[in-house]
């Protein structure tokens, strides 16, 4: 059986045996009559806990939109229109409208990248990556995270937040308050909140009683989030489903609305789990595609096999992050080091010694060999070589899940639901 998986702006394909075969992971199929502009239309004309923006906004106040960056698929340039039109039509005028791409950890924009996710809007408003101004101090959680924002979004009359939802492998799920911590927090923030990760309950699929996710929720509190537009993707990267209004009351529905169509439920693990990011941009580097592995853990026998797939062509993808998984002897090296100094970028290093302490991973990359084997993966060119390697190695019996969209897929044993 051919099967295919997105990589880079591209394609890879696999030929697994059917006999082999307990499945192929895909989102449940969606029929969604409307187009993304009539499903934009409906949530922002009915926004769960807030009133409707026209009616949040006045002529003369800045408002600041927060949006993803280009790591991120969200696609601003296809959202933006139907937001502004509603801010311009509550009379706030394009100048004093920000667009601030939410870096996080991440680099920031050159001007065409800036351009291209800005779309039609660009000229129009003011663009801006979160950070290039400096940050304002506004106080701390409960927790002791410091609350530290992008000036232009902390000195904004309103603040409205864009993302998209999806499964998150610590903060439960992307989207909502995400958008300002840690999209437009300072590192020194998103550090004391990403060093909750490691407790039990930060994990992919929770919300309630998340140490991370209601630390992060708790710092957007303390900001003042006016208004929030969430949407769900497909595969293809098309708007399925979108939620506005109140951050938290709309993230929630968002949220139960994905676990009803991304949630895959499976009867037992698998010898060999073929996963990939689903292409462009999500596999842009290592540091993204690891939320691919991350859900694909959850599907593989220990003693098994994760091949996963992403191009990677800006390689490893940050600093820390590449300094740490370089630096390390072994994967407990990286999990021990996590125990006792937590670093944004060696997070995620440890994430994935964590899944080596499972299993074995052979990363399908355009990376040099040479530096992914420094990373202790096992490094091939095609899903195909890998494939035949991973079957050489576990026999003649060996079962095999595919997980072509892994970062929005979140497998479910049913027998312990």
């Amino acid at each position: 059986m051919r099967l295919e998986f997105c990589y880079g702006s591209g394609v890879q394909a696999v030929e697994v045996e059917e006999r082999r075969l307990l499945g192929v992971l895909r989102p449940t199929p969606i029929d969604v009559p409307e187009t993304e502009a009539a499903l934009l239309a409906q949530a922002l004309d009915a926004p769960i806990g807030a009133p409707r923006l026209e009616e949040l906004v006045r002529p003369g106040e800045t408002v600041a939109i927060v949006t993803s960056d280009i790591t991120r698929p969200f696609p601003t340039a296809r959202v933006l229109p139907a937001l502004l039109a509603r801010l311009y039509r509550a009379g706030v005028s394009p100048e004093d409208i920000t667009l601030v791409f939410a870096l996080g950890s991440h680099r920031g924009h050159t001007e065409e990248e800036m351009r291209r996710l800005t779309g039609t809007a660009w000229g129009a408003i003011r663009c801006a990556d979160s950070g290039e101004d400096g940050f304002v101090s506004l106080g701390t959680t409960r927790r002791g995270t410091p609350v530290e924002i992008d000036r232009h979004v902390a000195e904004a009359d309103r603040r409205i937040c864009l993302g998209n939802i999806e499964y998150h492998y610590f903060a439960g799920y992307s989207g909502g308050a995400k958008a300002i911590m840690p999209g437009v927090s300072t590192r020194a923030a998103i550090q004391a909140n990403h060093s909750r990760m490691t407790h039990p309950d930060a994990c992919v699929g929770r919300l309630e009683g998340n140490p991370v996710r209601e630390d992060l929720e708790e710092a957007a509190a303390l900001v003042g989030v006016d208004f929030l537009l969430n949407v769900v993707l497909d595969e293809h990267k098309r708007i399925v489903h979108a939620v506005t209004g109140d951050v938290t009351a709309a993230h929630r529905a968002g949220c139960a609305w994905l676990d009803r169509h991304y949630r895959a439920p499976i009867s037992e693990l698998a010898d060999i789990v073929i996963a990939s990011q689903g292409g462009a941009p999500k596999d842009l580097n290592l540091y993204q595609t690891q939320k691919a592995l991350d859900n694909a853990k959850h599907a593989v026998k220990p003693g098994g096999v994760i091949i996963l797939a992403g191009a990677c062509p800006e390689g490893l993808g940050e600093n820390t992050f590449q300094q740490w998984m370089l630096e390390a002897r072994s994967p407990q090296e990286l999990i021990r080091r996590i125990q006792r100094e937590f670093r944004l970028g060696g997070h995620k290093a440890a994430a994935i010694a964590l899944v080596l302490e499972r299993c074995s991973i052979y990363l399908v990359s355009q990376m040099p060999p040479e530096l992914v084997r420094g990373c202790f993966l096992t490094p091939f060119s095609t899903i195909q070589e890998a494939y035949d390697a991973a079957r050489a190695q576990l026999g003649e019996h060996a079962t095999v899940l595919a997980m072509p969209y892994g970062g929005s897929t979140l497998p479910t044993l049913t027998t312990s639901c």
